[in-house]
């Protein structure tokens, strides 16, 4: 069994832990407060659940000021259901699917899209690779290009030669190689205000938790197309920096 599954079953096996992805199903990022206030437990005990969870990649957390969120992360059990439910029955079973559209849910004071990958690199590499405009054409079909100084302009170009950027904006926040915050406007919709990402990066030995925030999305098409576009670029560049080469096929073409 590989050794994430191992951590996931271990994860699932406690009740209150499975309580507890049930709330954050029910209302997706809540603080330790939040959490804390259904159980009769204390503050240590439930922290030592999140934990443990966090662990699995079952959970993910954000700063929001002086707050940390919680929020669910559907990708583990997506691949429970692959490893031991998919092959085994059919028609497949449609929870998570919804667990996920539940996770994006617009929330006026919280992140619209939280989505955490672990790569086997060091922060400065993946901050290379992030601000990088060679390394970003090579994983993510544009080129980010920028001086990455808070206040900058940023431009995510084309690799046709064309110079045309699909989406630009501003550098709100740069603290290599930790923090990075930039300000997202559409060139299709320029009517529309722009949304927000965030990169948080974390040594963890020797990993690296990148914990990806997209907020103040405008509609829920949006959120559907970050759902599927974000994990897709992530996975080239883990690939990248992991192997030396991206995947052999672009991920966010596949069906």
């Amino acid at each position: 069994m590989q050794p994430e599954l191992d951590k996931v079953f271990k994860a699932l096996a406690d009740p209150t832990r499975r309580y507890l992805l049930d709330q954050l199903h029910e209302d997706n990022g809540q603080t330790l407060g939040e959490l804390c206030a259904r159980l009769d437990m204390t503050r240590q005990t439930v922290t030592q659940h999140l934990s443990v969870l966090e662990a699995a990649n079952l959970v993910s957390t954000v700063r929001r000021g002086r707050e940390k969120l919680h929020y669910l992360n559907p990708v583990p059990l997506q691949e429970m259901q692959e490893r031991w439910v998919d092959k085994f029955e059919r028609p497949r079973l449609r929870a998570l699917s919804a667990v996920k559209r539940r996770a994006e849910e617009a929330m006026t004071d919280k992140p619209s899209y939280v989505y955490v990958t672990y790569i086997e690199s060091t922060p400065e590499k993946v901050w290379q690779a992030l601000t990088d405009a060679e390394l970003s054409g090579q994983y993510w079909g544009h080129r980010n290009e920028s001086d990455w100084q808070p206040g900058s302009r940023w431009e995510h170009v084309r690799l046709d030669g064309s110079g045309i950027a699909d989406v630009y904006g501003e550098v709100l926040e740069a603290v290599p190689p930790k923090r990075l915050v930039t300000s997202w406007y559409d060139v299709g919709n320029p009517e529309v205000p722009p949304s927000r990402a965030t990169y948080d990066i974390e040594q963890y030995d020797a990993i690296v938790r990148l914990t990806v925030t997209h907020e103040d999305l405008p509609d829920e098409q949006a959120k559907r197309d970050v759902g599927r576009g974000w994990p897709a670029v992530l996975a080239n560049l883990k690939s990248l920096l992991e192997t030396g080469h991206v995947l052999p096929q672009q991920p966010w073409t596949m069906p």
